[in-house]
């Protein structure tokens, strides 16, 4: 695979996505922990769900990640908290943690388009799903940011 893609450049980028995605489950299990209020009942299934998908994203980034011959670091990306658990504040740092994820999962395609179709397939798939997460997260934020 080495003569396909860098796999001196990607191998690191899998595993800071590695990261991210188990700094996801920690951080959405917790969210479904301390969320309040009248709409807590859906909010904490949908980050249960945010968990769970972030679990499956990892996973996948192992499977390939070790399949590039890679070593997937044992750890999670730094989870920052505002210790603020009002349903605005939690949908506003869930939102900032996808576009992190994003980023990454853009800097994957980035190193290879057009040399493997599987890699890139894989990444377009994520960022697609880290772009409708993002959708679905500000659509639930407007409730918070109206008035």
């Amino acid at each position: 695979m080495q003569s396909i893609v860098d796999t001196n450049a990607v191998n690191p980028v899998l595993n800071e996505i590695l990261k991210a995605e188990l700094a996801g489950v920690v951080r959405y299990t917790h969210y479904s922990l301390v969320i309040t209020g009248p709409n807590r009942l859906p909010l904490v299934e949908f980050m249960k769900a945010q968990a769970a998908e972030s679990l499956v994203h990892a996973q996948q980034v192992g499977e390939i990640l070790t399949g590039l011959a890679g070593h997937p670091e044992q750890g999670i990306a730094t989870i920052e908290e505002s210790h603020d658990h009002t349903i605005e504040t939690i949908l506003v740092e869930s939102i900032a943690h996808e576009r992190r994820a994003l980023d990454l999962y853009r800097k994957l395609l980035e190193l290879c388009e057009g040399k493997s179709i599987y890699l890139e397939e894989f990444a377009r798939t994520q960022i697609g799903a880290e772009e409708l997460h993002t959708i679905e997260m500000n659509k639930l934020l407007r409730d918070y940011t109206l008035g």
